[in-house]
C-alpha cells in the first residue's frame, strides 16, 4: 500500500539532484534563449527580460495551489494518510488551478497593452513585450498552470526524477523551436518573438502530457478525477490556508522585483540588458540552492508528519552548509571565467562593463540567497508560514525596493546601488529565518 511507505528514509540525494539537474538545464536552455534573441535583437532581449518577470509573477500565483498541494500532501504522507484523504488534495488543487488559470488567460490578453503603457519603452521593446506576454503568458496560460501542479504531486511522492525528465524533453523542443524561429533554418519564415513565444507554450503543452503520463504509471500516486465533484471543503480549505501565505513571500518578491526592474529601465536599455544577462548568468550559481530547498521543504514535510522533529531540526542545518558552501564556490568559479561568460551573450562594452561590475556584487547576494532557500523552505515544509511571509514582505520593501531607490537612482550608484540593495535584503531575511529554524518556535504548526 502506497501510504506505508516510509516517504522520510528517501536520501537528500534522491530528491536534490534531479531537481538540480532540471534547474541546471532548464537554465541552460534558458540562457542559449538569451543568446539567441541577443543575436537576433537586443531589443528583443529587453523585451523578453522584462516580461519574464510577469510570467514568473504568473507561476507564483499558481504556486499558492501548487506548493499548498505539496505541503500539505508531503505531511500527509509523513503521516501515512489514506488514498482517499491524498486523492482529495489532488483533486481540489486540480479544480482550483482550472479555474484561476482561466481567469488569467483573459487578463493577460486584455490587460496586457495597459500594462506596458505603465513602462517607458522603445517602440520596439514594446512591440516584442507585447507579443511575448500575450501568447506565452496568455493563451499557453493554461497549459503552463497544470504543468506547475503535477510536478508539485511528482515531487510530493519523491519522483523528482520523472519531472527532471520531463524538463529536460520540455527544454529541448524549447531550444529547437527558438532556433526554427529566428534563423529561419530549412527555408522557413523568421518568426522572431512571436516564434519563441510559441516554442515556449508548446513545450509546456508536451509537459502536461508526459506528467500525465507518469503520474498514471505510478500505483502509489493518490490522483484520479473520479469523484471530483465531491471534494470535501476542508481541502480547498486546507491547501489555501498553507499555499495563499506560503506564496505570499514569493509574490512579493516577485513584485517587488518587477518595482525595480521598472526603475531600472529608466537607465536605459543598455542597463536593462544588463541586468538580464547577469542575471542569466548566476541563475547558474543559485540552481543548486534552489534544488536542496525544494528538497528541503519535501523532507521537512515528511519528518513532521511523521511527529520527528529532532531529526529535521539537525538535518536542516546541514542542508543550508551544504547549500551556502555550492554558491560560494560556483559564484566565485563565475567571477574568475566572467569575461568569456559575458562575451557569449553580448560585445558592447558598455554593456560588458556594467556586467563585470555586477558579477562581483552577486557574491553578496548569492551568500544571503542560499539562507533564504533553505530556511524559508525548511519553515515552510513544517508549516511555519506566517513568519517568512510577514518578514519577507517587511524587508522585501522596506530593505530591497526602498535602499535600492536610495542607492541607485538618488545616491546616483546605477545598477550597483540596486544590486546592493538585492544582497542586504537577502542576506539579513537570510540571517533571520536562521535564527528562526533555531529557536524550535515551527514545531507548534504542523498540520497534522
Amino acid at each position: 500500500m502506497q501510504n506505508k511507505i516510509n516517504r522520510g528514509s528517501l536520501s537528500m540525494i534522491s530528491l536534490t539532484l534531479p531537481i538540480a539537474l532540471e534547474q541546471l538545464f532548464r537554465l541552460l536552455v534558458s540562457s542559449a534563449d538569451t543568446v539567441m534573441l541577443s543575436y537576433y535583437s537586443n531589443e528583443a532581449v529587453a523585451a523578453v527580460g522584462l516580461i519574464a518577470q510577469y510570467i514568473f509573477f504568473l507561476n507564483l500565483i499558481f504556486s499558492v495551489i501548487g506548493t499548498g498541494c505539496s505541503i500539505v500532501l508531503a505531511q500527509y504522507l509523513g503521516a501515512q494518510k489514506t488514498k482517499d484523504d491524498l486523492n482529495h488534495i489532488a483533486q481540489a488543487s486540480t479544480i482550483m488551478v482550472f479555474f484561476v488559470s482561466l481567469f488569467l488567460t483573459l487578463l493577460v490578453i486584455a490587460g496586457t497593452p495597459l500594462l506596458l503603457s505603465c513602462y517607458n519603452l522603445d517602440a520596439n521593446v514594446r512591440k516584442f513585450a507585447t507579443q511575448y506576454f500575450i501568447i506565452y503568458g496568455g493563451i499557453c496560460c493554461f497549459f503552463n498552470a497544470f504543468n506547475l501542479l503535477q510536478s508539485a504531486i511528482l515531487r510530493s511522492y519523491g519522483y523528482s526524477g520523472k519531472v527532471m525528465i520531463v524538463s529536460v524533453v520540455a527544454n529541448l523542443i524549447n531550444v529547437v523551436g527558438n532556433a526554427l524561429s529566428l534563423y529561419g533554418w530549412f527555408g522557413l519564415p523568421v518568426l522572431g518573438v512571436v516564434g519563441v513565444a510559441w516554442a515556449s507554450g508548446i513545450s509546456m503543452i508536451v509537459s502536461c502530457i508526459l506528467c500525465a503520463y507518469f503520474i498514471r504509471q505510478k500505483d502509489d500516486i493518490a490522483f484520479s478525477l473520479k469523484g471530483i465533484r465531491k471534494v470535501p471543503s476542508e481541502s480547498f480549505r486546507l491547501i489555501l490556508s498553507v499555499g495563499i501565505p506560503t506564496a505570499g513571500e514569493s509574490l512579493s518578491y516577485n513584485t517587488s522585483q518587477i518595482v525595480i526592474m521598472a526603475m531600472i529601465s529608466t537607465l536605459g536599455t543598455y542597463a536593462m540588458s544588463a541586468q538580464v544577462y547577469t542575471q542569466t548568468i548566476v541563475r547558474f550559481v543559485y540552481a543548486i540552492a534552489i534544488a536542496i530547498g525544494q528538497a528541503t521543504q519535501i523532507k521537512a514535510g515528511y519528518y513532521v508528519g511523521a511527529h520527528q522533529s529532532d531529526i529535521a531540526y539537525r538535518n536542516i542545518f546541514k542542508y543550508q552548509l551544504a547549500a551556502t558552501s555550492c554558491s560560494m564556490i560556483l559564484i566565485i568559479f563565475e567571477n574568475i571565467f566572467k569575461n568569456p561568460l559575458i562575451g557569449l551573450f553580448t560585445d558592447i562594452e558598455e554593456i560588458k562593463t556594467l556586467v563585470c561590475t555586477l558579477m562581483l556584487f552577486s557574491i553578496y547576494i548569492e551568500f544571503g540567497r542560499s539562507l533564504n532557500l533553505v530556511y524559508i523552505g525548511a519553515l515552510k515544509g513544517a508549516g511555519d508560514i506566517r513568519f517568512p511571509v510577514l518578514y519577507g514582505i517587511c524587508s522585501n520593501w522596506g530593505i530591497m525596493v526602498l535602499g535600492s531607490y536610495i542607492l541607485g537612482l538618488k545616491f546616483g550608484l546605477g545598477l550597483v546601488g540596486f544590486w546592493l540593495g538585492i544582497g542586504t535584503d537577502e542576506t539579513t531575511r537570510g540571517i533571520v529565518m536562521f535564527f528562526r529554524w533555531k529557536s524550535k518556535r515551527w514545531q507548534r504548526h504542523a498540520l497534522v
